[in-house]
Parts: structure tokens; sequence; C-alpha cells
């Protein structure tokens, strides 16, 4: 075989190599950073505003509005009214992110505000290694220092990461019980492994 021929060959061989690992694997990823920076969850009600009116039909709304125009209320008068209080936003349970296989920092923290709504939020300059099919596990019965083996044996997806860099929010489904799946592991789905974990707590 001459030189040109084996060449050739090696040069295919590593185009094929290189298409392996950027295109199928995906090793582009952990040379790309992907910073996001999400303000705080915006929590939503039902829309409803608990008023008798709500309920009420075009003619009952007029009727009740030529009532009030009967009354004539003084226009002059003082009045006060009450602004509704704002739902408080209180931080819910969180936990610090622990090196897996990769290094990482950042703070995982559960926000809630009294209702069934509860988001998942990474703060406090979170910042791990990218990598390919990267996902944000809720994970039961194992702690972040835990076997990784076990991280995807019960779990709920919360959905892909939206970046490896900077503050974002999950929002988690309402009948997920936190005291069960109080671990957040970012999971490479691809190859199965867990880059990093948090201990909700």
């Amino acid at each position: 075989m001459n030189r040109t021929i084996k060449f050739g060959l090696a040069a295919a061989g590593l185009m094929v190599a290189a298409f392996l690992a950027f295109g199928v694997f995906g090793l582009h990823t952990a040379f790309i950073d992907d910073e996001v920076n999400e303000a705080g969850p915006f929590f939503t009600s039902d829309g409803a505003s608990g008023l008798p009116s709500d309920d009420m039909t075009d003619d009952e709304v007029s009727e009740m509005n030529e009532v009030m125009d009967d009354l004539a209320v003084d226009q002059d008068a003082e009045t006060t009214v009450d602004e509704p209080d704002m739902p408080e936003i209180v931080r819910v349970v969180e936990g610090t992110f622990i090196d897996r296989i990769h290094p990482g920092e950042g703070t995982a923290v559960v926000l809630g505000d009294g209702s069934e709504q509860r988001f998942l939020r990474f703060e406090d300059d979170f910042s791990i290694d990218n990598g390919p099919d990267l996902n944000v596990y809720l994970v039961a019965g194992v702690p972040a220092d835990g076997d990784a083996g076990l991280f995807d044996d019960d779990f709920i997806d919360l959905g892909d990461l939206k970046g490896n860099i900077g503050s974002q929010n999950y929002e988690i489904p309402t009948d997920v019980d936190l005291d069960a799946y109080n671990t957040v592991v970012i999971w490479c789905v691809r190859f199965g492994v867990a880059f990093n974990a948090a201990n909700l707590a």
C-alpha cells in the first residue's frame, strides 16, 4: 500500500472520528458555554377575583349598576381602598451543588408562594461544565453524594438544562412530593452520568 493511500485512509479515519465526537456524541458542547440570566419566577393564579360579580349575567350587572347610581355616592367623600396583599415568595428548601463527574457550583432552591405552584431555581452564580443532552432531574431515595447509578431509577424530569451558567427557573409539577424527590441532579441523558447534584433540605 503506497503512502498516498495510507494518508487518505488516515485522513478519512480522522474525519469519521471527528464526526462521531462532535456530531453524534456532542463533545463540542464541552467547549461552549450556554449562559442564561432569568429573573425570578412568575407565580400565576386562576384569574378569578372571587367576587359575586364573576358569576353574574350582563343583565344582572346592569341592574346592579343602576341601583348603585340611585344610591349616588358622594364623589367628594374620602374613601380608602385596601390593596390586596401580594403573596410572599418564600424559600421552601435549598441545597448547594456538589461535583460528581464534573466540577460545578451554585445553589438550587425551591420557591413557593403559599399556593400549590412551586419553582426550582438555580442561583448564586450557578456554573457547571457544559455537555450534551443535559437534563434537570428531581431524584427520590438517593442523596447527592450517593450511588450515581441509581439517579435514573426514580426521578422527575423537569426538562432540558437551559444553560450551564446563570440563574434559571423550572416549574415543579404540583403532585411532586419534595419530601421524597429531594435531590437535584444535572443528568447527561446521552451518556447516563451525573454531572452535578444537590440535596434539598
